[in-house]
C-alpha cells in the first residue's frame, strides 16, 4: 500500500527526531494562552550541575563558601545566568568553582518541579585548568576536591548521589545516544510529542496535529513539564483519556538558546510518549477484568489531530523498540 503524504511527513519527522535533530516550532499547539514567556529570574530557574569523572572514577566535589551550607561538599553547579547557552554556564561554574576548563560529553537526566524549575545535568570531562585549592578560595567555593565516593564527607545534599550514579552507568556502558542542547530559540518551554500507540499486532500509530506536524504544548506551571502530553491526548480524545496511560518516556533532544532575555529563555524537550490502555478494568460487580490488547487506537474526537500509522518497517520497530527498552535521556518530576 502507497503512503500518503501525511504519512511521508510524519515518518521524516520522527526520523529526524530519533536522530538527535530537532527543529523551530512556529506555533504551540496546546495550552499556550495558559503559559507565560520564559524569562530567567523572572518565571524560570535553570540550573547546570556537573558530573566529572578522572580515571580512577573519583568524582570533582566543591566545597560550598555560601553560609547555608558553609563547607559542606557538592557537585559543581549553580544557575544560568541571563544571555548564556545551557553549555556556556556549565562551563562557567565548574570553572568558577572547581578551576577546570571543562567540555559537556552528554546530559545524563533532566529534572524538574515545573517549568519554573529544571536542573539539566551533564556528564563533563575537563579539558584544562587545574584544581581549587583553599587558597583560591572566594564567595563561590572554598575548594575542590577529588572524591572516592566511599570516605566520610558532609554532603550538602544527598540528591547528587543519584546523579553520580548515573554518570558512573554512562561512563562504563553509555546507554543513551550522545545529547547536548540544540541551539534552537523559543519562547516556552514545551513539550513536542512523537507520541505513539502500539497495536496487538504490532502496528504503531503515531498522533499528528493536522498540518501535519506533531503537536506540542506549553509546559502549565501548576503541573509537571511533561503534563504537557496529557493536555494533548484530553484535547484529543476526551472520551478515551481515562481509560489510558500517558508516558513520556524521554527525551530525543532539547532545545535551547538564551541569548535574547524573555525572548529566547525557553527550552523545548522532543519527547517520545506511549498511550496504553489501562487494561487493569473492573466490572460491574467490582472484580478486575484484564482487558484484551487494542487493535487499533482510540478514536480522535477533535477534528485538529490524526492518527497516522507507521509504514516505514525499519522506523516502526525502532520505536517499537524504544517503548520497550528506553534509550533515551530521562526527564524526572520532583513534584
Amino acid at each position: 500500500m502507497s503512503q500518503t503524504e501525511p504519512e511521508r511527513q510524519v515518518e521524516e519527522q520522527v526520523e529526524r527526531l530519533l536522530s538527535g535533530q530537532g527543529s523551530e516550532v512556529s506555533l504551540c499547539d496546546v495550552g499556550l494562552e495558559l503559559s507565560k514567556p520564559a524569562t530567567l529570574r523572572k518565571n524560570v530557574t535553570y540550573i547546570v550541575c556537573a558530573v566529572v569523572l578522572n580515571e580512577k572514577e573519583e568524582v570533582l566535589m566543591v566545597q560550598e563558601a555560601k553560609q547555608d551550607c558553609y563547607k559542606q561538599w557538592y557537585l559543581p553547579a549553580g544557575r544560568v545566568e541571563v544571555g548564556e547557552s545551557l553549555e556556556e554556564a556549565l562551563r562557567r561554574e565548574v570553572k568558577e568553582e572547581a578551576g577546570f576548563d571543562c567540555e559537556p560529553i552528554t546530559l545524563l537526566l533532566v529534572q524538574e518541579q515545573g517549568p519554573q524549575w529544571i536542573r539539566f545535568i551533564f556528564l563533563t570531562r575537563i579539558t584544562g585548568g587545574s584544581l581549587k585549592t583553599p587558597s583560591a578560595a572566594d564567595q563561590e567555593s572554598l575548594q575542590a576536591s577529588w572524591w572516592d565516593r566511599q570516605s566520610s564527607l558532609p554532603l550538602r545534599g544527598r540528591d547528587i548521589l543519584r546523579l553520580i550514579e548515573y554518570g558512573l552507568k554512562y561512563h562504563r556502558n553509555p546507554w543513551h545516544a550522545v545529547t547536548l542542547p540544540l541551539d534552537l530559540s523559543g519562547r516556552h518551554v514545551v513539550q513536542r510529542l512523537v507520541l505513539v500507540f502500539v497495536g496487538a499486532e504490532q502496528q504503531v500509530w503515531v498522533l499528528l496535529v493536522r498540518a501535519p506536524h506533531l503537536p506540542s504544548a506549553a509546559a502549565l506551571r501548576t503541573h509537571a513539564v511533561t503534563w504537557a502530553a496529557n493536555m494533548v491526548v484530553q484535547e484529543a480524545m476526551p472520551s478515551s483519556y481515562y481509560d489510558h496511560e500517558v508516558s513520556t518516556l524521554g527525551v530525543f533532544s532539547l532545545q535551547h538558546n538564551g541569548r535574547q532575555h524573555g525572548r529566547t529563555d525557553g527550552v523545548l524537550f522532543n519527547t517520545l510518549v506511549t498511550m496504553v490502555p489501562d487494561r487493569v478494568q473492573r466490572d460491574e460487580d467490582g472484580r478486575t477484568v484484564d482487558w484484551p490488547a487494542a487493535g487499533t487506537p482510540p478514536p480522535v474526537e477533535n477534528p485538529r489531530y490524526i492518527w497516522v500509522k507507521v509504514q516505514k518497517k525499519a522506523l516502526r520497530e525502532k520505536l517499537m523498540e524504544m517503548t520497550k527498552n528506553t534509550s533515551l535521556l530521562p526527564i524526572h518530576s520532583l513534584y
